[in-house]
């Protein structure tokens, strides 16, 4: 492990710093992409799920009494850190660097992966240290005043708000499409609650889903709105594999789409990674690339 600057403290992180470290993501943000996409509410429902232990699994870094760096490690290779830009240039990140490598190693990771803006420092740093990238995720946005365009559903099928009792089916759904190419550990449903009904903001609204004729859940659209009330973001999407290739999920996302509006959002967001394939579908339906992020890891075998 390299050292970190002098006069710079370290401790595990608390649910209380919390909002320290959304101010110290907002400020990277800012000034890697140019406007702020974290929210508070992102990193709270991450901390509430139950098979994270931030105890041990994340280490803040202190100069005097300001959160200046941060790292932490959910699930078995899910890595994220920031540093304060005022901050860049003194080792804390490489420093972080090793320190996730050592506690992915010690947890029994085979690999490490973290996301970051493409071209930005971060990029740059982690590319000098080894990481090789492992895929690409765009974020697309509906530019503010575009058409919503229609589409329709196979007869007998419906989009609308999740009932209380088919939040276990759409975690399913998600599930089983999201594990076709992303190589990880069945998400709990208690994880998945803690991200959605247990999110600060949630309303029932938020949880779409689509039901063929008989009532079952085959499609599933989590639409959220920034705090700001301007943005819709569609965090997850998906179809159960049987029922692809009929229009449902470009249905459940025009509707996110248009439920964002009637709740007062002026555009829509998503991202969507190399993995999936699925950056044409969100092109047809007028979405249009915002801004460009990497996954970068590292083998711990």
């Amino acid at each position: 492990m390299p050292d970190l600057p002098e006069g710079l403290t370290t401790r595990p992180l608390q649910k209380s710093d919390a909002h320290d470290v959304f101010v110290l993501m907002a400020a990277q943000e800012q000034e890697d992409i140019g406007h702020v996409a974290i929210e508070e509410a992102d990193i709270v429902s991450d901390w509430a799920k139950p098979s994270h232990d931030l105890g041990a699994r994340s280490v803040g870094v202190w100069d005097g009494d300001t959160l200046v760096a941060y790292a932490e490690l959910m699930g078995a290779d899910r890595a994220d850190t920031s540093v304060l830009p005022s901050h860049r240039g003194r080792g804390i990140g490489t420093w972080l660097a090793h320190w996730l490598v050592d506690l992915g190693r010690g947890v029994g990771s085979s690999v490490l992966g973290m996301p970051v803006p493409q071209g930005s420092p971060g990029d740059r740093l982690l590319e000098e240290l080894g990481f090789r990238v492992r895929w690409t995720s765009w974020v697309l946005k509906l530019p503010e005043g575009a058409t919503i365009p229609e589409r329709t559903l196979p007869e007998g099928y419906v989009v609308r708000t999740a009932g209380a009792d088919e939040l276990r089916a759409a975690h399913d759904v998600l599930e089983d499409a999201f594990l076709e190419w992303s190589v990880r550990d069945r998400e709990t449903f208690e994880d998945f609650a803690a991200a959605t009904s247990g999110r600060p903001g949630f309303e029932p609204w938020n949880l779409r889903v689509a039901l063929d004729p008989d009532g079952a859940v085959v499609g599933v659209s989590l639409v959220l709105v920034s705090d700001d009330g301007a943005t819709a973001y569609v965090d997850r999407l998906a179809v159960r594999r049987d029922q692809r290739n009929r229009g449902i999920a470009q249905a459940l996302l025009v509707d996110s789409f248009a439920r964002g509006r009637q709740h007062g959002t002026r555009t829509s967001e998503l991202s969507t990674d190399s993995r999936t394939g699925a950056l044409p579908m969100y092109e047809r339906v007028g979405m249009v690339v915002d801004h460009v992020w990497v996954n970068r890891g590292i083998d711990l075998a």
